[in-house]
This record gives C-alpha cells, structure tokens and sequence, in this order.
C-alpha cells in the first residue's frame, strides 16, 4: 500500500451525492475527480478551503475557506459555480462554518451552538436549531430522502441524536444509541436508517429512524478506536452493506441483509424481553475486516459505490461490494469485496492513485482472504 511521507496538502474530502465524484480541499483551492476512473473534472486555485461540499453532478458548491484570505473566511459560506467561476451567493456567520449538507432542496449549515436550515433555491432561512456545544460540527444528512432528514448530537455527555424532518421542518424524534458521545453518525439513502458510532468505537448500531429503535448492533472491535467515516449500500430499501473505517487502519464491512443474516428475526424478538447490553452480544455481527487499509490515524471518507450478487470462482453465489476510499494523505483507493453465502470472503485492490499528483494508476493486486 502506497503512501506518502509529506504532511498532508490535504484539509477536506467528500464524495457528491451519489458517489460518482470527490472533491478535495487544500491550502491551495480544490480539485474534484471523478470516482469511477480518477478524471480530473475541475481544479480551481481559491486559496486554503476548509469546507468543499457538492450538489450531485451539478456546477454548484458550497465552500467555506481556510481565513488565510480575506474573502475566504471561516464564517462565510460561498455557493460557487464551476461555470462562471463566480460566487452565487454568500452567507455570513458570526461564528465558524463546521459543515455543510445539502440536496436540490435544502441547505444545511451547522455552526458550533446552533444548525441552519435553508431553501436552497431561494437562500431563505426556514429554521434555526439551538443545539448543545457541537465542536466536530457532527451531523448526518439523507440528501435523496423527500423528508430530507438531518441527525445532530443531543447531548454532550452521552451518544444521543436528535432527528429532524427538514422538508417542513419538525423535529422527529430522539435516538438514544450510545452511552459514550457520538463520533460518526450516517443515514442510508432513503433516510429510513441512522447509523451511529461513539467516540469509544467498539460498537457501531443501525437503528431504524420511523420508530427510533435499533434494528442492527455490531461490534467493531474490543479496543477503542476513532471511527472516522461510516458510509451504507446505495440500496432503496434495507441496505445490504455497512462499513466503517477508523484510526486503527482496518475497514469493516457489516452485513444487513435478511438473506445472509437469518437470524435478525429471532433476536428482534429476543430485543422485546432481553435489555440492550445483552442483545448487544446476542445479536449476529456478519462482520469483516481487511486490516491495514490506509495508515494507522489517517482520516478517511467512505462511499459504497455498489453491492451485486455475483459469481466466484468456486461457483457458489456471492456479494460483490466496491468500495471508495479516500484519505487525507492523498489517496483514492477502489476496493472489491467478494463474500460467499458461506461467510468466506476475498478482497482485491482495484484502483489507487495520489490525486495530488492527479495521476492514474490502476493497480491489480492478488487476491486475498480477509477475516
């Protein structure tokens, strides 16, 4: 595995709404590439961009700078356009900009004390949300959900998220799903699941938003670790696949489905009786972990680009995911995922350049069994 021993040029990453495109943020401006064979598409030198977010494959972004310019201050939320080269409109703050969300119809900003709600297409404020001291500006945001339902922290002291219902806005309801304070936090695409980590990072739960209960728990590990990106299937209904990754350097893929998993019926029923710390370990994991993924406490960002059954050489049936890793050292790289009905599993790394370099190489590595 590649990697590179200069400080990282890298502040910020993030993938567009449907995977087909990254976008990096650095002390010089940004890049965005596409995903499926690591195009350069745009490069613009802004100057230092601590926020770069895009709107599906369109030429809006919302980016917010470094400060090192006057006109790219942390306070100021800039909706560009890649076209005219121009700002679309910008939006002041008293306070840091710590993230962004949006969607074709809604903008969300959240600050440390307080998220904003937006109409995108017309810039006006819908709701202002007080929330407790939220430092990381942790929020989750289901972009292809027609409720638009956005996740932020509850608490500071406890792994509690408050969902609300953007598209009105209300707020919806409150899931209370680690005792440690939250990390990470992920819907699925339709926004019927959240799913959540703490910063203790040895659990990691899926809970299903309508009825705020948990429907998934999964232990990542015995050790505490930092899970940095939590990223689902693309599926529509039930995602198949979840996966982590975290600053040990292992990804961890977790599997869903009613098909592999035949026995989420009966620990549903078990979580009627039995209380949460003992279904925690009743409850099937169907985990995998590829170990030495990205370095050691190298931020990462997670996209699942797709799960299809498949064939392996054996014959039996099998799950085939593609995953897209990127990281703050400088890397994209493109992992397949093999798993049989019999829980035996293989990986292969597909792709990986440093698109600092904004060059390509495709690289084809043996294939491997994974724990």
């Amino acid at each position: 595995m590649a990697s590179s021993s200069a400080p990282s040029q890298v502040i910020c990453a993030s993938f567009n709404q449907n995977n087909s495109l990254f976008s990096v943020g650095t002390k010089e401006g940004l890049k965005i590439f596409d995903s499926r064979n690591g195009r350069l598409c745009y490069e613009n030198n802004l100057g230092g961009l601590n926020i770069v977010e895009m709107l599906f494959s369109t030429s809006l972004l919302a980016i917010v700078g470094t400060g090192e310019q006057r006109a790219m201050s942390p306070r100021r939320l800039c909706l560009f356009n890649t076209q005219t080269k121009q700002s679309k409109r910008d939006l002041n703050f008293k306070t840091s900009i710590l993230a962004v969300r949006l969607n074709m119809k809604r903008l969300v900003v959240v600050l440390q004390d307080r998220t904003f709600v937006y109409d995108l297409n017309s810039t006006t404020i819908l709701e202002e949300i007080e929330t407790g001291p939220n430092t990381k500006g942790l929020c989750a945001f289901a972009p292809n959900s027609e409720e638009c339902y956005l996740a932020l922290p509850a608490s500071t002291s406890k792994g509690s998220a408050l969902v609300y219902k953007t598209s009105e806005p209300e707020l919806i309801c409150q899931i209370d799903a680690h005792q440690a304070p939250l990390a990470a936090m992920v819907f699925s695409s339709n926004g019927m699941y959240l799913a959540t980590a703490s910063e203790k990072g040895t659990m990691v739960r899926v809970h299903l938003v309508t009825q705020a209960t948990k429907s998934h728990s999964f232990r990542r590990g015995t050790y505490p670790s930092t899970i940095y990106s939590l990223a689902f299937s693309p599926s529509v209904d039930l995602p198949d696949v979840l996966v982590a990754t975290s600053s040990s350097g292992s990804l961890h893929l977790f599997f869903l489905d009613a098909a592999r998993n035949g026995r989420r019926q009966a620990n549903t029923l078990l979580s009627s009786v039995i209380p949460g710390s003992v279904t925690d370990a009743l409850d099937p994991a169907n985990h995998h972990v590829i170990h030495n993924v990205v370095p050691a406490d190298i931020k990462s960002y997670l996209a699942v680009q797709s799960v299809e059954n498949s064939q392996n050489s054996s014959k039996l049936p099998a799950l085939k995911t593609v995953i897209y890793i990127v990281t703050q050292d400088g890397y994209f790289r493109e992992y397949v995922i093999g798993t049989t009905k019999s829980n035996e599993s293989s990986w292969l790394l597909e792709r990986e350049f440093n698109f600092l370099d904004s060059g390509l190489s495709s690289l084809k590595h043996n294939e491997q069994h994974i724990d």
